[in-house]
């Protein structure tokens, strides 16, 4: 069982926007702007990021559900970060409140669910499959 994760806790998350991060890296007639998959992944590296010093040995935590809105366009060369704090936790799921900005505004908001897993037992169960 994970240590008692206080609410409010937190990390931020950057990066610079390259082409791989953009619509137009996936195809070519879309635009070269920072995509919504990219963006969730920097969220949930903030959350991964924010729960990690509280996970036990052969723990860590993973997404179960994302509620997020990608509210603005970012360009190649826009430095975008990305915050998770936990908000609120019901015995099992982690509720992370997330956002994404840029350096002129927020680009994305919305909640991230995560959850602790032992993390043998959890290959032991994917790889049963």
């Amino acid at each position: 069982m994970a240590k008692p994760v206080p609410l409010g806790t937190k990390a931020e998350v950057a990066e610079v926007v390259q082409l791989k991060h953009t619509l137009q890296f996936h195809h070519p007639m879309l635009p070269p702007i920072y995509s919504t998959p990219d963006m969730i992944r920097l969220m949930e590296t903030a959350c991964f990021q924010a729960l990690l010093p509280f996970h036990e040995a052969g723990e860590m935590n993973v997404g179960t559900a994302i509620h997020v809105e990608h509210r603005a366009a970012t360009g190649i060369g826009a430095t975008v970060k990305a915050e998770g704090v936990l908000e609120s936790f019901d015995g099992r799921f982690y509720v992370m409140r997330v956002r994404a900005w840029d350096e002129k505004q927020e680009i994305g908001r919305g909640t991230v669910t995560r959850a602790m897993v032992h993390l043998p037992r959890f290959m032991a169960r994917v790889e049963g499959k």
